[in-house]
C-alpha cells in the first residue's frame, strides 16, 4: 500500500516538474516574442501619392541691379508719386521734395478756394453756365466718392489731380462769365500765382532707369552689386553685420529703382553640401514664407577652408525679395513625386526591391521599382513588362506580385 502511495507521489512530482518546465518555456517564449516585437516593431503604411526631396538650409544675401536716387532738397520731406513696388519708365517722375514754405502756400491756396467757392455761389449765372458748373460738380462728387472707398495710393493721387482740374475749369468758367468779374478774376489769378510758386519750388526726382520703385534703402545699393562676384566671401558678408530676415526700413529722404527682371542670392556653402550642383544647374529655392522660386546657378567659386561661393540667379518673383537683404532659405537639389513609402518598408534582395502588402491579414510580397530615395522615404513604381524582360525576368518566374496600387497597405519594420 505504501509503495503505491509512493509511486503516485513520484508521478505527481514528475507532472509538477513537467508542468513547471512547460510554463517556464511558455513564459520565456512570450518574453522573447515581446522582446522581438519591441526590438523590431511592425506597422501598416498606406501607399499614397507624395513627394520627396534633397534639401540644404542656407543663409543668403540679396544682390540687385538697383540705383539709389536722391535730390538736393531731401531735408524738406518727400511726396511719393510712385508707390512702393510700382513700376516706372526711365525719366518718369517717381517722387518729389516739398518746396520751402510749402505748408504756408498750401494753406493760402485752400483759403482762396473757399473765397472762390463763395463768390461762385453768390454770382447769378445763366442756365447754360449753371448746367456746365453742375456737370463739373457732379464729376467732383464722383471722384470724392471713389477716394473714400479706395486704398490705392496711385489711384487716390489720380483722383485728386482730376478734382483739381475740375475745380480749375469751374473757376475759369465763372471768372470769364461773371458780371462781377474783377473780384473773382483777382482771386483766381492770385491762386494761380501761388500754384506756380508751389510747383516751381518743388524738386521732382526722375527714374534713372526703368524698373520697380522702392523706398526701402539700406545703403548697400552700391556695395552688393552683380558687377563682380569675386569680391564676395565669408568674411565680407559677416562684416556687413546684417540680421537674417530683417525688413529694410522705409527711407523718407530718398528712393531707388530696382531691376525687376533679375536679382541674385549669394551664399557660402561647404564642398560637401553642394550635392554635385554645377554652374548652370537649375533648381528651386524655398523662401521662409514657403514660396518656391526657380533659380539657376550663376556662379560657383571655390574659396579657402572648403568654402564655396554659390550665386543663384532669380528671374521670377523678384519683387518678393525687395524687402530684405539677408534671408534664410532652402536649396532644393531635387524633388520627386509618386508613390511615397518609408524606407523601412523596402526589402532589398539580390539587387531587387520588394514591399510586403497586407491584404486583410494575408501578406503578399510585391516587386517594386525604387525611383528615388532620401534618408527617410522612397518613391516607388511598378515595372512594366518590357522592363522586366530587359532585366531577364518574367513575372511568373519571380513568384511574387509585380503591381502595387494606390491605398495598398504595406508592412513597415523598424531596422
Amino acid at each position: 500500500m505504501e509503495e503505491k502511495v509512493d509511486g503516485k507521489r513520484k508521478k505527481n512530482k514528475i507532472k509538477i516538474v513537467f508542468i513547471s518546465i512547460l510554463i517556464i518555456l511558455i513564459i520565456a517564449y512570450a518574453g522573447y516574442a515581446a522582446w522581438q516585437l519591441f526590438a523590431h516593431p511592425t506597422d501598416v503604411f498606406l501607399v499614397e501619392e507624395g513627394s520627396i526631396s534633397e534639401e540644404q538650409k542656407a543663409e543668403g544675401y540679396i544682390i540687385r541691379n538697383e540705383t539709389k536716387v536722391q535730390g538736393n532738397n531731401y531735408k524738406n520731406g518727400m511726396v511719393q508719386i510712385k508707390a512702393e513696388g510700382e513700376k516706372c519708365a526711365k525719366d518718369e517722375n517717381i517722387f518729389r521734395y516739398y518746396s520751402s514754405g510749402e505748408d504756408d502756400l498750401v494753406k493760402k491756396i485752400q483759403e482762396l478756394d473757399e473765397k472762390i467757392d463763395e463768390a461762385q455761389k453768390s454770382d447769378a449765372t445763366n442756365s447754360a453756365l449753371s448746367s456746365d458748373i453742375k456737370l463739373l460738380d457732379k464729376e467732383i462728387d464722383l471722384r470724392l466718392a471713389e477716394i473714400s472707398k479706395n486704398n490705392d495710393i496711385q489711384k487716390i493721387s489720380e483722383y485728386k489731380k482730376e478734382i483739381e482740374n475740375y475745380i480749375t475749369k469751374k473757376t475759369n468758367i465763372v471768372g470769364e462769365n461773371s458780371p462781377a468779374g474783377s473780384y473773382l478774376s483777382n482771386l483766381i489769378q492770385e491762386r494761380k500765382n501761388y500754384e506756380n510758386q508751389l510747383n516751381s519750388g518743388s524738386e521732382y526726382i526722375k527714374a534713372p532707369m526703368s524698373g520697380v520703385v522702392s523706398y526701402k534703402v539700406d545703403g548697400l545699393e552700391d556695395v552688393l552689386t552683380p558687377n563682380d562676384f569675386s569680391n564676395y566671401n565669408r568674411s565680407f558678408f559677416e562684416n556687413l553685420n546684417l540680421k537674417t530676415g530683417q525688413t529694410i526700413a522705409t527711407n523718407t529722404e530718398c528712393g531707388k529703382v530696382v531691376n525687376n527682371y533679375v536679382c541674385y542670392i549669394a551664399t557660402i556653402l561647404k564642398k560637401d553640401q553642394l550635392h554635385d550642383i554645377k554652374q548652370g544647374s537649375s533648381l528651386k529655392l524655398r523662401l521662409s514664407n514657403g514660396d518656391e522660386i526657380p533659380s539657376t546657378v550663376e556662379n560657383l567659386t571655390e574659396q579657402t577652408n572648403d568654402d564655396v561661393l554659390v550665386v543663384f540667379k532669380i528671374s521670377k518673383d523678384v519683387e518678393k525679395l525687395i524687402n530684405n537683404r539677408k534671408i534664410s532659405f532652402d536649396i532644393i537639389f531635387w524633388q520627386y513625386s509618386g508613390y511615397k513609402v518609408p524606407n523601412t518598408a523596402i526589402i532589398k534582395d539580390n539587387n531587387l526591391a520588394y514591399v510586403v502588402r497586407n491584404k486583410g491579414g494575408y501578406l503578399d510580397k510585391v516587386l517594386v521599382k525604387v525611383e528615388k530615395e532620401n534618408e527617410s522615404y522612397s518613391i516607388i513604381d511598378n515595372y512594366s513588362s518590357d522592363e522586366l524582360k530587359e532585366m531577364g525576368y518574367n513575372s511568373s518566374d519571380l513568384n511574387v506580385s509585380t503591381k502595387i496600387n494606390m491605398y495598398d497597405e504595406i508592412q513597415t519594420i523598424a531596422k
